[in-house]
């Protein structure tokens, strides 16, 4: 689904922030990107969606990351942004949810009966009418995800899913993302939701990979993150 081959992203010139990556992403993996601020995570995302011009080759469902294929690309692709309040703008939850479906060709009426299913399959239909000014942290970070998966992407990508929510909301959103059947890649320094969440991690240290594997043998490995400015997931330092 996914593949880079010795990818760099510069913001100046001979000042690379990821540094000749590679790594292969197959359909329906549930990947955890990890790492130290400014390992690269958020870098890499943008790159992935053709944001920031990278070198090498960054191949989306066998359709290289270029000018010419990225609204194809984009169709795949669903970002969720760690701030909702830049993603929901419109007035209401289901103005929003409609956006881009009917952006992508559909009648409003299409694009509403889409919105409706994907609010029906995370019970959040009660959300639909609802002001997005008015909704708390959580609703809105629920409401951020219905809208990607409104698009049907074949991808999910989630920067920081969990970030400022309270504990229950975080096991919503948690609840929410493990029951997706889409390829997933999610940037967090919650290790704790990564390790409910997915199955491999990549950890990145400065613009490169410093492992790649099962999440339950890298976020157990308490030398290595802790080489890499990292602690293990709470869950894992009580035991």
């Amino acid at each position: 689904m996914l593949d880079l081959q010795n990818v760099s992203v510069s913001y100046e010139k001979g000042k690379p922030v990821i540094k000749d990556l590679s790594f292969h992403i197959n359909k329906g993996e549930s990947v955890g990107l990890i790492g130290a601020n400014g390992a690269g995570k958020s870098t890499l995302m943008k790159a992935l969606l053709g944001l920031l011009p990278a070198t090498g080759r960054i191949l989306v469902d066998g359709m290289a990351v270029e000018k010419a294929n990225l609204p194809a690309i984009r169709r795949r692709l669903g970002y969720v942004l760690q701030d909702s309040d830049d993603q929901m703008f419109m007035p209401t939850v289901l103005d929003d949810m409609v956006f881009g479906p009917m952006n992508y060709g559909l009648s409003r009426a299409e694009a509403e009966e889409k919105a409706a299913a994907v609010l029906a399959r995370l019970s959040l239909s009660d959300l639909a009418g609802r002001q997005n000014h008015r909704l708390s942290g959580g609703e809105k970070r629920m409401a951020a995800i219905a809208t990607v998966l409104a698009m049907e992407p074949d991808v999910l990508l989630m920067d920081e899913p969990t970030s400022n929510l309270d504990p229950f909301n975080r096991r919503i959103v948690i609840n929410t993302i493990g029951s997706l059947p889409q390829t997933r890649i999610i940037t967090s320094h919650d290790l704790d939701m990564i390790l409910d969440c997915c199955t491999r991690v990549i950890l990145l240290s400065d613009g490169r990979i410093a492992a790649d594997g099962p999440a339950g043998v890298i976020l157990r490995d308490k030398a290595l993150l802790e080489a890499h400015r990292m602690e293990l997931p709470l869950s894992l330092s009580r035991l």
